[in-house]
């Protein structure tokens, strides 16, 4: 994988092979002490989780590394029927605080993303649940794909309706924090006097991106295609279109590339803050053979509207849609995928 000299990588040596294990190769850093005591401090929550469950529901929890499983996700409230793991409905709450702490553990500590924005997404199926049936926040789903280690291979794999978190872990480093499907209706609410708005780091992140952009810019940044949804989204393992689409950022100025870097960074920080800062590192090393692009109007107000960052690594997608349950509301779709860390590089596609 591309990376400049002297970025210091958190990630893990990022390969892709089939089902069957081969041989891992060398990390492509040093391993940084703070990333290996997060990774613990993840491994840690989990057997603190798994201790507080029977024996039938550890079996629940605890499944095998595999390509089906890992790509069990969806942004769809379809339960267990599309999904893998123990519903939160059905945890005590000494075990569900448990379950969450792992993913608090495992997530960043930032004020609209990482696990603030995983909160809060749950909260919006809560609001959901409110005027229709099938949605709320007992309906998601954790499991551990492998057995958590510091010295293993194994995934956390959480999810439900709009979320889809999928960390990779091998030999006490994060080696992939993709894919990362995120969506939000309603987009706002307010309760007791405060209000949510899950998505607005990243919409206001695209938003500024395109309006750095000068008229000409705008032009060359357009797509010809029209979006409804994410083209990466649940199912799309693997489909990255083969050309890349849009304005160069190589052609950019330098502060309209530092609002390129800065678009991306929400979703990046799903991941521990020590992860992310690298991620990012990476990403901004190969912005020059990143790609931006729009459907739509550059508002992110309608149905359509789009907006995508494809670079050798990163791709991240937004697309605003009609309101399905909040009619009078435009909601968002997102995905964050990465060329070659999808699921840490274990399976090929």
């Amino acid at each position: 994988m591309a990376c400049a000299a002297g970025t210091a990588l958190v990630l893990g040596g990022i390969y892709a092979h089939a089902e069957a294990a081969s041989p891992r190769t060398a990390p492509v850093s040093s391993t940084s002490t703070a990333a290996t005591a997060s990774v613990s401090s993840v491994v840690d929550a989990a057997n603190a989780f798994l201790a507080t469950l029977s024996t039938d529901q550890k079996s629940k929890v605890l499944l095998g590394l595999t390509k089906a499983n890992a790509t069990a996700w969806s942004n769809l409230p379809c339960g267990s029927s599309c999904r893998v793991g123990i519903q939160f409905s059905t945890l005590s709450s000494t075990q569900l605080a448990a379950a969450k702490a792992v993913v608090q553990a495992a997530t960043g500590t930032g004020s609209g993303t990482g696990y603030d924005q995983v909160s809060q997404i749950l909260a919006a199926d809560d609001v959901l649940g409110q005027s229709s049936g099938g949605y709320g926040s007992g309906n998601y789903y954790l499991a551990f794909l492998g057995t958590p280690s510091t010295s293993g291979t194994w995934q956390l794999h959480f999810g439900g309706h709009h979320l889809a978190v999928n960390l990779t872990y091998a030999d006490g480093q994060l080696e992939g924090t993709t894919p990362y499907f995120v969506g939000v209706e309603p987009s706002s609410w307010t309760s007791n006097g405060t209000t949510y708005a899950p998505l607005k780091g990243m919409r206001d992140g695209m938003l500024a991106m395109l309006g750095g952009l000068s008229s000409t810019q705008l032009t060359q940044a357009k797509l010809s295609q029209s979006f409804s949804d994410v083209l990466l989204g649940p199912g799309k393992d693997g489909a990255f279109p083969t050309t890349k689409q849009g304005l160069a950022v190589s052609q950019l100025t330098s502060a309209q590339r530092q609002l390129v870097l800065a678009a991306v960074a929400p979703w990046v920080k799903v991941a521990d803050d020590t992860t992310a800062a690298s991620l990012l590192a990476t990403y901004e090393s190969e912005l020059d053979q990143t790609y931006i692009s729009y459907s739509g109007n550059s508002t992110l107000t309608a149905q359509g509207d789009y907006v995508r960052i494809d670079g050798p690594g990163v791709w991240v997608e937004f697309v605003c849609q009609n309101g399905v349950i909040y009619r009078n509301q435009i909601h968002y779709h997102t995905v964050y995928r990465d060329h070659t860390r999808d699921y840490g590089g274990e399976f090929s596609f």
